[in-house]
Order: structure tokens, then sequence, then C-alpha cells
């Protein structure tokens, strides 16, 4: 069977994936950009993310070029597909312009039926009210043998974890303080006894844990 992964998952030192405050013109509330400046660093980052050349080449970047490599699907919670009240606006089609950088069948769990959408680069994105064991048996069955990439946001993602039904989490805690804004953790007390778990430190500062089974 597929294995089910989480990649590139950036939280803050005091355990927040995503600051508070998200609008149209903050993704991640007050957090703004500072949990993923370790990524638009890499080469990965800015050929991904940015759509730009260079970028380093070191520790960051090998990590966070595994996110794409044998994925058949992803599954994505409705925050991380656009600012609240997304649903209502006819035109919204995601953060990430004509060409996302998902380039698989995207699953978007909300509770409200629209169209799917075709994208460049192969990314769809169809819009699913599911709970996560039976948007994963959907993703699966479109994966054709290969993994399926749990996309965030937290609470989300933290439901597929609290399931038992994620194999690979890699999260990369960023040494910054947010203080509000939510939680990747909450209720996943001793989580580490049904993982291998591994930490590498970077020169940037970031650490990265990988949760493996």
């Amino acid at each position: 069977m597929s294995r089910v992964r989480i990649h590139n998952f950036s939280i803050s030192l005091d355990g927040f994936a995503t600051g508070e405050g998200q609008a149209l013109d903050t993704p991640f509330g007050h957090a703004g950009h500072r949990l993923h400046e370790w990524m638009f660093a890499t080469r990965f980052g800015r050929r991904e993310v940015l759509g730009e050349a260079g970028g380093t080449e070191g520790v960051d970047h090998v990590m966070a070029d595994r996110y794409g490599p044998g994925i058949g699907a992803e599954i994505m919670g409705a925050g991380k597909f656009g600012p609240p009240g997304w649903q209502d606006d006819p035109e919204w089609r995601g953060w990430w312009g004509d060409n996302p950088p998902f380039h698989t069948p995207t699953y978007v769990l909300t509770h409200r039926a629209l169209p799917s959408l075709e994208m460049e680069g192969g990314t769809t994105f169809h819009f699913l009210d599911a709970a996560p064991a039976d948007a994963l048996e959907v993703a699966r069955d479109v994966a054709d043998g290969q993994d399926v990439r749990i996309g965030g946001g937290p609470t989300m993602m933290r439901a597929f974890i609290a399931a038992g039904l994620v194999d690979h989490l890699h999260v990369v805690q960023v040494p910054i303080l947010l203080g509000r804004g939510v939680r990747l953790w909450d209720g996943l007390e001793a989580l580490e006894q049904q993982y291998d778990v591994e930490a590498v430190s970077t020169p940037r500062g970031v650490t990265h844990l990988t949760f493996t089974r």
C-alpha cells in the first residue's frame, strides 16, 4: 500500500505552524514568511516556490527536495487553499498562480461543493467533504500506487496524525517565537512512541525532525 507523507512543515519554537490573523494579504497571519525563510533560501525553494534560479544546496535543500518524488496525490485543508471566505469568491484559484507546485491531483477538504479546477503543470484541485480516512481512500485510488502527501494546514494535519494515518512526518522547527496562532502538537501526547525519530540541525538554525514508521 502507498505511504502517507508530510514534508517541509515548519513550526516555531513554541509549536505554532501559522500565526494569528490570516487574511488575503497575510496567508500566515502575523508570522509573515518567517516560518519559511529557510526554505526560500534553498535551491528547492527558489525553483519550486519562487520560480527563480539559485539558492543553497546544503542539508536544507536536500531535506526540502524530498517533497516531490514518489507522490501521486495530495490532500490539503481549506485554510491552505485560500483565506477565510475564499469559497464565496468564484474567481479564487489558490495562492500559487496558474502553475501550482503540487503537480498531482490535489484534494481540498471543504464542506462546500465546488467544481474541480484544472491548472497548469499537472495539478487539478478537487473539493471534497470527507473525513481523513475517507479522503485518503479517494486520494490513494488516483495515486496509482504512489504515495499521498498531506499538505496542511495544522488543524487538518493534526487530524490525520491523530487518526494514525501518517507514515512519514517531516517537521522543520524554526528558531522564532510566535506566541499565538495555530499549534501543531496539541492533543498528540506521546506521538514519538509511534515512530522512529531523527533530528538534524543545520547552519541556518533550523532543526529537521523526521518521524518514520
